[in-house]
C-alpha cells in the first residue's frame, strides 16, 4: 500500500515478515493472523469516528471482501495458521478471542509483526504486555506511514512494553541460540 511503501522498502519489511513466518512455522510454533475488517458502512464503530478510524472510514479502507481487507499474499495464512475474526479496532485483543486462544494453547510469548508500527502493532504489544505475555516486536517486520513515526515507536515505545528484536535475531533464537536481554532490548 502506498501509505507505508517507503518504510516497507527501507526496512525490507515484507521479506523480513515472510522470513519470520517461515521460521516460526518451521519451529512448529503457532502462527496467528489478526486482520482488521469492517462491514460496508462501518456499522461496527461509532457513527462519529475521529483520529485514525476517521481516516479508515473516509478512505473506505478495510471493507470485508475488498482488496484492502485482504492479507498480503507473501504473508498469507497457510493450513495450520489461525486467522482471528472480528478485529474491528487497533488492538488484536480488543474485539476478538485472541487472549482465549493464546491461553488455551499455553502460549506465553507473543511475537508481533505487521502494520502499523505505531498503531495496531503497538496497541497489541501494549495489551499483550499488560496481560502478562512476554512480547517480542520484530522491528524490521513492521511498517508505518512515515519513517519518523516508525523510528519513534521502535526507539521510545517498543522497549517499554516489549523486547524489540530484528528478524535475524528472532530466527537465530528459534534455531536455539540464546537471546540475552540487555539495556537496548527492553526494560
Amino acid at each position: 500500500h502506498g501509505a507505508v511503501q517507503d518504510v516497507m522498502e527501507s526496512t525490507g519489511m515484507l521479506a523480513n515478515a515472510r522470513t519470520a513466518l517461515e521460521a516460526t512455522r518451521a519451529a512448529g510454533a503457532t502462527v496467528i493472523h489478526s486482520p482488521i475488517a469492517f462491514q460496508a458502512g462501518y456499522h461496527e464503530i461509532t457513527s462519529h469516528p475521529y483520529g485514525i478510524l476517521k481516516g479508515v472510514v473516509d478512505s473506505t479502507a478495510f471493507v470485508k471482501g475488498s482488496w484492502g481487507a485482504e492479507i498480503v499474499a507473501d504473508v498469507a495464512p497457510v493450513e495450520g495458521d489461525i486467522v482471528i475474526e472480528g478485529k474491528r479496532g487497533l488492538d488484536a485483543f480488543g474485539s476478538t478471542n485472541l487472549d482465549f486462544i493464546l491461553r488455551s494453547k499455553g502460549i506465553t510469548t507473543v511475537v508481533l509483526a505487521g502494520f502499523l508500527t505505531n498503531c495496531c502493532v503497538e496497541s497489541t504489544m501494549r495489551s499483550a504486555y499488560e496481560k502478562g505475555f512476554e512480547v517480542i516486536t520484530l522491528t524490521d517486520a513492521v511498517g508505518a506511514t512515515s519513517q519518523a513515526e516508525h523510528t519513534n515507536a521502535i526507539t521510545y515505545d517498543y522497549p517499554m512494553f516489549s523486547k524489540p528484536t530484528t528478524v535475524a535475531e528472532y530466527v537465530e533464537a528459534l534455531r536455539g541460540a540464546a537471546v540475552t536481554a540487555d539495556s537496548s532490548r527492553g526494560y
